[in-house]
């Protein structure tokens, strides 16, 4: 791939034959000799130029020519993967061709999961529009998508492609089909060999959704890098939500983290203080100290920010956190207020978990249930909403209560399990759900999973909400549940301990081989396919939410 840097893509713009398709294999000789079209020179031109009875009959012969071609064709390698992952994204996707509009709809029968109302838009040679290498075409198309041409990605297996994207202002790339050089004349964006090249292109330059980096982005980032400081006991990477630095004396660890508090308007002091102090506690430690960044948009009241401070201040003395400092401001940067919180801690080293240590043969549990966060977000934030929804008002009330009852926080759980002994790791779920917690946890820890998916325990009042936004409950933020590794020989243990405190614990998977990867199962052990989520599925459901409350 030529590592060109290109602007924000916003829509993907295909051109059909060669690219989206594998064209039948036809004589374009006998054609040629057929039209009395001279070697070299583009078809649809040469017809245009024709007199009017001469041109109607060499319009025909070319419509045959190209059904025939429709007929025999098939998708591209990796063609329906791309637009499902682009539609995925949530990304208009638009056709534009020389072909008939006839061809095209034929060929796309050709196509086992995709059809023509999986585009936003299909320009062909049939519409009121130049053809390909003018640039009208791109242009309309683009329109139709509601985004500039410049924010429209063009997509082709011809150098006409090319250059009705440049002429357009789009950028563009070149598909090989690792058999094709680029055009020299007006050289693309970005030249690849497949379409899957395609998508990896796309992943880094669509805006990305509300919410952390996605975890495939970030492994790529982070990698391994070795620190340069051999105090840093555990260093960033996916999975890792905290550092650890060895002090130097005797057996004493600084277990360090950061987190913002960006979602949530209603109780950001608590939300804050049990964030970061969820994620001491699953490295082993306890939390001790706590800095914040206070970011308040203009039009902030000093009462306001005061009341948030005195709520910061209440909540440490409540969980045995000192304040210690940190920065507030006024900025027009932010729309609602922002708090960052920098929570450190201590550990003593033998009780430091590291996630490295799983071990194949560990079992998992999961404390709680699904998205108790999440659940807790939307009831408090969006209670007309649901209500319009049919939500009952007292369940939105109780689901409001999440929040503290089962609770967002993991302190408790976390000190039961290590006391009892056993553990090899801990995660807590936070953004993107218990999908993407496992997903983490097997990237940091180096080993595969297996979930048995029919045990993953969801609270009733969790999936009525999720059922009738048509959200995931896995990939919804879900602080307050914790997964727990052990060792075989200690999960019942473990579980009568958490139950002897009231905590529900999930008997929910295992650790497998070497390796990264979420394998899920029902209860006869037949694979299931297993959510990947690029996004947390909060800001879906908010979006949904806003509209009907609008």
């Amino acid at each position: 791939m030529k590592d060109t840097p290109i602007r924000t893509i916003r829509a993907i713009l295909f051109d059909f034959d060669g690219t989206l398709t594998r064209p039948g294999s036809l004589d374009f000789q006998q054609l040629r000799e057929e039209l009395a079209s001279p070697a070299g020179a583009p078809i649809l031109e040469y017809i245009q130029g024709l007199p009017p009875d001469r041109r109607r009959h060499c319009l025909s012969v070319l419509d045959r020519f190209e059904m025939e071609g429709a007929v025999r064709s098939r998708p591209n390698h990796g063609a329906e993967e791309l637009i499902r992952e682009l539609q995925a994204r949530r990304l208009p996707l638009a056709v534009v061709s020389r072909n008939s509009r006839a061809a095209v709809l034929r060929a796309l029968e050709n196509f086992p999961s995709i059809g023509p109302s999986d585009f936003d838009v299909i320009i062909s040679r049939d519409d009121d529009v130049p053809p390909k290498p003018h640039p009208d075409g791109i242009r309309l198309a683009a329109g139709k998508m509601g985004v500039s041409a410049a924010e429209t990605l063009v997509v082709g297996d011809f150098h006409f492609d090319i250059d009705a994207g440049r002429r357009a202002g789009s950028p563009t790339v070149f598909l090989t089909n690792g058999r094709m050089d680029p055009p020299e004349t007006l050289p693309p964006d970005y030249v690849v060999e497949n379409l899957a090249q395609v998508g990896t292109l796309v992943r880094d330059r669509v805006p990305l959704a509300a919410g952390k980096l996605p975890n495939r982005m970030l492994d790529r980032f982070l990698g391994d890098r070795e620190p340069g400081d051999p105090s840093l006991l555990i260093g960033p990477g996916v999975g890792e939500d905290t550092a650890a630095v060895a002090l130097g004396r005797e057996d004493e660890v600084l277990i360090l983290k950061s987190d913002p508090i960006t979602f949530a308007t209603d109780e950001m002091a608590y939300y804050t203080l049990v964030v970061n102090a969820n994620d001491v506690a699953t490295s082993g430690g306890t939390p001790r100290w706590l800095l914040t960044t206070l970011l308040f948009p203009p039009g902030t009241t000093g009462e306001q920010a005061g009341r948030l401070m005195a709520s910061l201040q209440r909540w440490c003395g409540r969980l045995g956190v000192t304040l210690c400092g940190g920065h507030t401001e006024i900025t027009d940067s932010v729309t609602k207020p922002v708090v960052v919180g920098q929570m450190v801690g201590t550990a003593r080293r033998s009780r430091l978990l590291d996630k490295r240590r799983i071990r194949p043969g560990d079992q998992i549990l999961l404390t709680k249930a699904l998205a108790v966060e999440g659940t807790a977000i939307l009831a408090r934030e969006f209670r007309p909403g649901l209500e319009s929804l049919g939500v009952p008002p007292d369940e939105i009330s109780r689901c409001g209560e999440f929040l503290f009852t089962p609770g967002i926080s993991v302190l408790e759980e976390a000190e039961t399990v290590l006391e009892s002994g056993g553990v090899t790791a801990l995660h807590d779920v936070t953004e993107g759900g218990a999908a993407t917690a496992l997903d983490e946890l097997t990237r940091a820890g180096r080993h595969r999973i297996r979930v048995w998916a029919h045990r993953i325990p969801v609270y009733p009042e969790t999936a009525r909400i999720c059922s009738l936004l048509g959200i995931d409950p896995l990939g919804l933020i879900g602080s307050g549940s914790l997964l727990i590794v052990c060792r075989p020989d200690s999960r019942e243990r473990l579980r009568e301990a958490l139950g002897d405190r009231g905590i529900q614990a999930t008997w929910v998977g295992e650790v497998l081989g070497p390796g990264s990867g979420v394998e899920a199962v029902d209860d006869e052990g037949t694979s299931l396919p297993w959510p990947h989520f690029e996004a947390d599925e909060l800001p879906r459901a908010i979006e949904i939410l806003q509209q009907i409350e609008i």
